[in-house]
């Protein structure tokens, strides 16, 4: 591997020096310098858990239709998913078998049961179609989008030609 640069130009911002960092988190996302996705893939595991432990703290003796409201509203918002493009593979494994988990945790099953019955009798998504909706809604948003900044433009463009 070779290096390109061994020291960076100092950069700043109203007189200040900006700092470089391995990563940061814009909008929510957690974006790396190494551009993997695997660092915000562990903060949407890490938050389906704390979200998944306060709902059982403040709602274990709700019925089983309210419990499936707030799960699907607090557990499931994979929002930034369809960003995700270069990541391991066992950190996508990880994140769905924690939404496997969570499910059971929350709704008091036991760990042996069929995921595809509880699935079905709750009426709640596989992770497999949460991913794909995301992506497609994602793509959806992306080619209906009337842009006016010349970059956003040029990017769809090329984004339209990779679909």
């Amino acid at each position: 591997m070779a290096v390109v640069m061994s020291c960076f130009p100092e950069f700043r911002a109203n007189g200040e020096k900006l700092q470089y960092v391995n990563s940061f988190k814009y909008l929510g996302h957690v974006i790396s310098c190494s551009n993997i996705d695997d660092t915000d893939i562990q903060r949407e595991i890490t938050n389906m858990f704390i979200q998944t432990n306060i709902l059982i703290r403040k709602f274990h003796k709700c019925t089983v239709a309210v419990k499936t409201v707030l799960f699907r509203s607090y557990c499931i918002c994979l929002y930034d998913a369809a960003l995700w493009s270069n990541f391991h593979e066992g950190m996508l494994n990880k994140l769905q078998l924690s939404y496997n988990r969570c499910i059971k945790i929350f709704f008091g099953l036991n760990k042996r049961d069929s995921l595809t019955s509880i699935l079905l009798n709750l009426g709640l998504p596989s992770f497999d179609t949460l991913m794909t909706n995301a992506a497609v809604s994602y793509t959806h948003l992306w080619t209906s989008c009337r842009p006016t900044n010349s970059i956003v433009m040029h990017l769809r463009q090329l984004s339209l030609y990779s679909l």
